[in-house]
């Protein structure tokens, strides 16, 4: 039978990216102990008042049809906290919410992109982001974000890719997989590239609310964008909410209004018990979300110095998100097979850093989504894997063992067990 082009676009190397994630899951259902840092859920529980606001919601009777774009209440909310945290003035009928922000992010490419538009992204970029313009048939052009750079881009490089058919550019700030941030002044470049090109700029900042060092900064606050600027958010990260599916766009309420009738024909709303549990997440104040960003932070500090200094590895400290990349190409081994025999002989269960883009080539993404104890050991555990490659050894013995542990030297001894 025969299928549309679509599902050509669609496929290849982002979706394949997550064929060790599905490897790793195979692994722990046989039973196998492993450290899964391979996806960006958070480990910690939705907090409760969160929870029992769609409890309460759905025994109120609120399962009904709801409007497409989102309930007023919710929109409001999101508007309230843009303007508070940005100083950009919203309204809820700027407002759009979507099932994610990876459905928001669709969405928009939808209403904003035709065939043969070009829009310029920064690379190593989210591995969903090529599939996403690939299904409205827009060409991706790629802004090299070197590592030596801090994976930050330099609006120069940008402005030299812009040509007669960029419609729009795509950032996301703190930056995944790096964890990189910009500041204002490089927002401010990227603004007047933005103007005098007439392009729309897509924010995604769904790792606002996890930034560590620095303050974040929505570009859309910036004078003339708010006009040609979609900010792209989502309760997934900051609020342990990632199975919610809730996201949103900010952006002219011409571009939402598309996005209605998108979400119309596509989406038809999120359930009112969904949008209600949402609003109390945005509107009281949670200790538990303040709790939940420190413990990252002591996550990405623990993990940072845990790799510091390891024969084979460096890393980059991030400003913000859940991931740390670990730098290996000093190892000699390329970082699909690296993490490929991690998984296998270690049970540490990453993404090779290429999945994002040969700028990422050599690296590995490795997420802070499991307490500070058993991120300390698969670090040992990735620190041995480097180490058995440049000394050329096997990471198992004979029966399959792994391995793990400290020398007394700080470095790595093999302590093999079942």
């Amino acid at each position: 039978m025969r299928y549309s082009t679509l599902t050509q676009r669609i496929a290849g190397d982002g979706a394949a990216a997550w064929n060790i994630h599905y490897r790793a899951l195979e692994l722990q259902g046989q039973g196998r102990e492993i450290f899964l840092l391979s996806i960006g859920d958070p480990d910690f529980d939705t907090p409760q008042p969160v929870v029992e606001a769609a409890v309460n919601s759905l025994r109120a009777g609120n399962t009904h049809y709801s409007d497409v774009r989102g309930s007023l209440g919710l929109r409001q909310a999101i508007a309230r906290q843009q303007s508070r945290q940005s100083g950009q003035r919203v309204d809820a009928q700027e407002v759009v919410v979507l099932a994610g922000a990876q459905c928001a992010l669709y969405g928009v490419a939808q209403c904003l992109l035709d065939a043969g538009d070009e829009v310029i992204v920064a690379e190593p970029m989210y591995v969903t982001y090529e599939a996403v313009f690939g299904a409205c048939a827009a060409k991706v052009i790629p802004v090299p974000v070197r590592p030596e750079q801090g994976f930050r881009v330099d609006p120069a490089d940008v402005a030299a890719r812009v040509t007669s058919r960029t419609r729009a550019l795509l950032l996301n700030s703190p930056h995944n997989p790096s964890g990189a941030s910009l500041p204002r002044h490089s927002w401010e470049r990227l603004a007047q590239i933005c103007i005098e090109h007439d392009l729309w700029l897509i924010s995604d900042e769904v790792y606002s609310e996890l930034l560590y060092e620095g303050t974040h900064f929505s570009p859309a606050s910036l004078p003339g964008m708010a006009v040609r600027c979609a900010t792209i958010n989502s309760l997934s990260k900051s609020h342990a909410m990632s199975g919610w599916r809730v996201g949103w766009v900010i952006a002219p309420q011409a571009l939402c209004d598309h996005l209605s009738n998108l979400a119309l024909c596509m989406l038809y709303g999120l359930p009112d018990f969904i949008l209600d549990a949402a609003q109390v997440a945005l509107e009281q104040d949670l200790p538990q979300v303040r709790q939940m960003r420190d413990s990252y932070r002591e996550r990405r500090d623990r993990v940072c110095a845990c790799l510091a200094d390891c024969p084979g590895i460096s890393v980059h400290k991030p400003d913000g998100g859940m991931f740390v990349m670990v730098d290996i190409r000093a190892t000699g081994l390329g970082a699909q097979a690296f993490a490929e025999r991690l998984l296998e002989e270690h049970g540490v269960a990453v993404l090779a850093g290429d999945a994002f883009g040969p700028s990422a080539a050599g690296h590995l993404r490795v997420g802070l989504v499991m307490d500070s104890e058993h991120l300390e050991q698969a670090c040992r555990r990735i620190a041995l894997c480097a180490a058995q490659v440049l000394e050329g050894q096997p990471s198992v013995d004979q029966r399959g063992g792994h391995v793990d542990g400290e020398t007394q030297n700080g470095g790595v001894e093999d302590k093999t067990y079942q």
